[in-house]
């Protein structure tokens, strides 16, 4: 529910149709968001979305059987909302079924899109594929450290080809966690694209909060609400100069990883954010129009540790469908973006080795020779020949 003045995250005029099962998903959050035990909200949800689809099934039947008796159709009564809301164009919303009464007492569906080219991107796709932007799986943007940390990072390639300088703001460099928003994002922008939507053009999207937390598999309470809006100022205070180019194009000025972030839709009891609208970058935006990411992991978002979680972006960057891809210990460490000592690094190496869980990939010290193996574990299950790289 919206607070008086705010602009609603999804009007009628900007939702684009859905079918049966989004509806029911749809209407299952709605009534999880205000309160409603998940049980008796998923039984509503089935009851009034089901329920209005067999009323349709059987509307033809029923107005064929008058016509053949020769009998004039009665006027449908209109069917009392327990809490009506005013629609658009002085219709009544039935806070039941979601469809729109008119004055005259007749319903009618859905209204139809009077702006199929909004100015912003709207997360709300349920079923695709999760994308992270190539260029920071190899540029250790991120942080690892779980305390603020306010020093400027700067990292260059072995090849002195590409370079990027991270300056945070007092709340420190945006974190390796922090990235979990900008990776549901791109998520989200990559499967519009695939499908043709025309509003994946758009640099500024909007999503709900519940949604981006259950994908990324965090909880749903109170303090993941405060660690979201801290994220994203993490995020809007970090800046970014590189001449690394995404979709051909080269960001000369110092630039934010998100533009700018607010709110807007807030529950009414506990001011928790309920709607949230975020302008990212030009430079990671062209990242994500030029297809400049690699599909990930789902078992991503179960990785504990910042470390973790980086290590399997470069497995997947550098490894992909390979069998193996070896690297020397000082250069992982380099690209990983530990500030440590090279000690401190392979003890905390070590612990990752033996627990052994990261999704797809499996690493294989060779401290000899101060080297990795990165090995694919599918590929690994393959006969030799079929798993050398072709």
């Amino acid at each position: 529910m919206a607070v008086p003045g705010q602009t609603p995250l999804f009007s009628a005029n900007d939702t684009p149709a859905l079918t049966e099962a989004q509806q029911r998903e749809e209407l299952f959050r709605r009534q999880v968001e205000l309160g409603i035990p998940v049980d008796q909200a998923r039984a509503y949800a089935d009851r009034v979305v089901l329920g209005a689809a067999a009323a349709r099934k059987r509307a033809p039947a029923v107005k064929r059987g008058r016509k053949a008796a020769g009998k004039p159709e009665p006027a449908e009564p209109v069917k009392t909302a327990p809490s009506p809301e005013r629609g658009q164009e002085g219709g009544v919303l039935d806070a039941e079924s979601g469809l729109v009464a008119e004055e005259g007492g007749a319903k009618r569906g859905l209204l139809p899109v009077h702006h199929p080219n909004r100015d912003f991107f709207l997360c709300d796709l349920f079923d695709y594929a999760l994308k992270d932007d190539g260029v920071s799986m190899e540029a250790p943007i991120f942080t690892l450290a779980t305390k603020p940390d306010t020093k400027v990072w700067h990292w260059e390639s072995k090849d002195k080809t590409r370079s990027v300088t991270v300056t945070p703001s007092v709340l420190g460099r945006a974190t390796q966690h922090d990235k979990d928003l900008l990776i549901y994002v791109v998520s989200q922008i990559t499967e519009a694209l695939n499908r043709g939507r025309a509003d994946a053009a758009n640099r500024t999207v909007r999503f709900r909060v519940y949604d981006y937390l259950v994908s990324t598999n965090k909880r749903v309470g109170g303090k993941e609400y405060l660690r979201l809006q801290d994220a994203l100022e993490r995020l809007r205070g970090t800046s970014i100069k590189t001449n690394i180019k995404t979709g051909g194009e080269r960001v000369k000025e110092g630039f934010g990883i998100v533009d700018s972030w607010k709110i807007i839709e807030k529950a009414p009891d506990d001011d928790r954010m309920i709607g949230v609208e975020i302008t990212i970058s030009k430079w990671l935006f062209n990242a994500v129009q030029a297809r400049e990411v690699l599909t990930i992991s789902n078992d991503y978002f179960r990785l504990r540790k910042p470390l973790e979680r980086r290590l399997y972006e470069l497995a997947r960057k550098h490894c992909g469908h390979q069998a193996s891809f070896t690297i020397n210990v000082e250069l992982l460490q380099e690209k990983c973006g530990s500030q440590g000592s090279i000690r401190e690094f392979r003890r905390m190496l070590k612990e990752i080795v033996e627990d052994d869980l990261l999704p797809d990939y499996r690493l294989v010290p060779d401290w000899e020779n101060g080297q990795v193996v990165m090995q694919n574990r599918k590929r690994a299950l393959l006969p030799s020949h079929e798993a050398t790289p072709g």
